[in-house]
């Protein structure tokens, strides 16, 4: 297989930190792990691995097709969209994964089916998917294998009265069911404090190096930093312009990289002008427009770079959130499938 152009470095040893400060953060809980959309874009069977070894046991995708994808990893898979029609057969014959029931169609699906052990999401507010507390209370899951009740917090990184209220809508209903566990922090929720960790938390984005609340900053490490190779590097005389509409012009001479990145690769275009590379400890700005497969970089710092080096860019998620205006979960998922995924 030809090595790609791209690269993205990923750090087991900050992954691990992460998760364990979430654990430490999560007091008597369990600590689990989000690993839908592959992994948050770093390849979920990797991130699997790294926590499993490091002692995680509970692991959260979106869909039938992620659960199936981590069959061989031998850990326990909750599938948080639940099961439709097209889902049964597969979710039926899977010994590692269980379904997140969303709705009274889907409990009825799986009780009708025979289904055995699953999760319960139950709406305390958010409005997106769950049944209604009031339904629980009612005994909608009496005679049901449920392993976690759990539900989701709408406004975890504000300080928002929802999250009292829901919290205490999934606390009203312990002892109302079967269910071995509650839960409700995502990573944002574990900075709420203890009370909020119930039995089991459900950290997602903070493990990538995302920082959601102003409580977690310094406390999570940066997990992910995409490298591009240089495909040309050129000058740029005086006056001169770069790129699409020309909308960087050099007022000196200006020695230019051309990299093998762009927006279908995630480096997205709201970095032009504004995204930067670094090379030890300069800092070489990005320049003109950065357009589908590449990005200019102003080098004049490092005149040892030539053609096929590579070059970091600067990803820190918080920082690169505020720059570009885009959440630190679309940084992350949108990093694109052109990158060879290196751990180190």
């Amino acid at each position: 297989m030809i090595a790609s152009p791209l690269r993205l470095r990923l750090n087991r040893d900050a992954l691990v930190a992460n998760w364990r400060t979430l654990a430490a953060m999560s007091g008597t809980a369990a600590c689990g792990a989000a690993v839908k959309a592959n992994g948050y874009g770093l390849g979920a069977r990797e991130v699997v691995q790294h926590l499993a070894e490091a002692g995680c046991r509970d692991f959260f995708v979106a869909t039938w097709r992620e659960a199936l994808a981590l069959a061989e990893c031998g850990v326990a898979v909750s599938v948080l969209h639940g099961v439709r029609d097209a889902d049964m057969a597969a979710a039926l014959a899977s010994t590692h994964a269980r379904p997140v029931l969303n709705s009274v169609q889907q409990l009825r699906r799986w009780r009708d089916a025979g289904g055995g052990a699953c999760d319960v999401m139950v709406d305390t507010g958010m409005n997106r998917l769950g049944i209604r507390p009031e339904d629980v209370a009612a005994g909608l899951l009496d005679g049901m294998q449920v392993e976690t009740l759990m539900s989701h917090l709408a406004c975890a990184d504000e300080d928002s009265p929802l999250n009292g209220r829901q919290r205490d809508s999934l606390a009203a209903l312990r002892g109302r069911t079967r269910a071995r566990r509650m839960s409700l922090a995502n990573s944002a929720g574990i900075a709420l404090g203890t009370d909020y960790a119930f039995d089991l938390t459900r950290p997602g984005v903070a493990l990538y190096g995302a920082v959601p609340v102003p409580a977690l900053t310094g406390r999570i490490r940066q997990v992910v930093t995409p490298e591009a190779q240089i495909l040309q590097r050129r000058l740029v005389p005086a006056g001169a312009g770069i790129g699409y509409n020309l909308t960087w012009t050099a007022a000196a001479d200006t020695e230019v990289a051309i990299l093998n990145l762009g927006y279908a690769d995630g480096y997205l275009r709201c970095f032009s002008g504004k995204g930067r590379a670094m090379l030890d400890e300069s800092v070489l700005p990005v320049i003109g427009r950065v357009s589908m497969d590449l990005t200019a970089v102003d080098v004049s710092a490092a005149p040892e770079l030539t053609e096929g080096d590579w070059l970091a860019m600067d990803y820190d998620l918080p920082t690169m959130a505020a720059l570009s205006g885009l959440s630190q979960y679309e940084l992350l998922t949108g990093l694109g499938g052109r990158y060879d995924r290196v751990w180190g």
